[in-house]
């Protein structure tokens, strides 16, 4: 197996934090492709930090589902599993509409500055990993504003758990794929602006599809 050389993600205020981004940036961004297994004692040398952040930071990845842990191998990081991505967006087309459609009456223009914000930054940015994260922060400010816990942890849980999917879906025709996505971002914080809600689940619909049918050609 070749080794990966790592790009040292951002400071962090600790190597835990450190070694946790510069994976996870990898991971999202395609640089480490998936069903690669992660040597912890190869990624301590390269970051330069002892084993012990890195087993905690393999540990939480495997919390927000982007790793496996297997019990002979060690942390891989996780397959295209076609069973997986289908029941996650089915649950999402199902459950984002009734999300957005109480945000929509509850967002404060603050949280749309926020949004909007983000989505400015997803524009400017160019590294895949970081787009991702900003993917997922953008979409969350929406969840929030739906002012229903429940609900919001549901939809966290699956927007964790497709972020290494919306990763792959821009492999390959990244500018195509942002391009579009970027379009619908703007789009939707416009709808909300407005308090156009059935615009707003469209654009999130078409947004969802958009992103299952590229996955569903690379696979």
């Amino acid at each position: 197996m070749t080794t990966v050389v790592l790009k040292p993600g951002p400071p962090a205020r600790t190597a835990h934090a450190f070694v946790y981004e510069t994976l996870r940036r990898a991971i999202l961004g395609g640089d480490l492709p998936l069903g690669y297994r992660l040597v912890q004692a190869d990624i301590a040398a390269q970051l330069k930090v002892s084993i012990t952040p890195v087993r905690e930071a393999l540990r939480d990845l495997a919390g927000a589902g982007l790793v496996r842990i297997d019990a002979h191998k060690g942390a891989i990081i996780r397959e295209l599993d076609m069973s997986e991505v289908r029941e996650i967006y089915e649950l999402r087309r199902m459950l984002e509409p009734v999300s957005i459609r109480k945000a929509v009456e509850r967002i404060t223009d603050e949280e749309l500055d926020q949004a909007a914000r983000l989505q400015r930054l997803m524009e400017e940015e160019r590294e895949p990993g970081q787009w991702v994260e900003l993917n997922r922060r953008f979409h969350a400010v929406f969840s929030d504003a739906a002012r229903s816990p429940r609900l919001c942890a549901i939809l966290t849980g699956l927007r964790d758990g497709a972020a290494v999917y919306v990763g792959l879906s821009l492999r390959g025709q990244e500018r195509a794929r942002r391009e579009q996505a970027d379009r619908d971002h703007r789009d939707l914080v416009a709808a909300f602006r407005e308090r156009r809600a059935e615009d707003a689940v469209e654009i999130v619909i078409r947004h969802l599809h958009a992103t299952m049918a590229t996955i569903e050609q690379l696979a």
